[in-house]
């Protein structure tokens, strides 16, 4: 199949269901056919791109599609966490599986991975240091100061050519 044609069929298909659906008598599947179900849909079409082509599309695919999981389920499932590090896993999730479809990603997936834990276990964490958990209000600090550094601190990438 070609590659190109993927992303736009799957898509075409999903949107022609959840359209369909939206004007059939199921009226048990209407509670379920709200905004997250677009995101969902248009990341099922990503990911079967990132599946059968080039691994491009498995970011946008996981996130848009994880996105859209989280916004059903949190309603519906008591335990499932309504907060920021779960939107920062979901995108981890996403980098992690496109390094292992194409060698690309792991560093981009382990930070969102730890920034994810950071921010899921924040009240763990901040009791584990105890006293020291007062210092722990400045961690945002090392982001900003590891992210300068990755932007702005030029690295040698190879041996030096002579110029002449």
């Amino acid at each position: 199949m070609n590659e190109q044609r993927i992303f736009p069929g799957v898509l075409l298909i999903g949107f022609g269901l959840y359209f369909f659906l939206h004007q059939s008598a199921f009226t048990w599947v209407k509670p379920y056919l709200g905004w997250p179900a677009l995101l969902f849909i248009t990341g099922l079409a990503f990911l079967a791109q990132g599946f059968k082509g080039d691994g491009s599309g498995l970011v946008p695919g996981v996130v848009l599609s994880g996105f859209g999981f989280h916004f059903y389920v949190v309603d519906y499932l008591g335990w499932w966490a309504n907060d920021t590090g779960v939107f920062l896993l979901i995108i981890a999730v996403g980098f992690l599986l496109q390094h292992q479809q194409t060698g690309r990603g792991l560093l981009n997936g382990v930070l969102f991975l730890a920034l994810a834990s950071v921010m899921l276990f924040y009240g763990t964490v901040k009791q584990w240091l105890g006293p020291a958990g007062s210092f722990w209000q400045f961690w945002p600090l090392i982001l900003i100061v590891v992210g300068g550094y990755l932007l702005f601190v030029k690295r040698n990438s190879g041996p030096a050519r002579k110029k002449t």
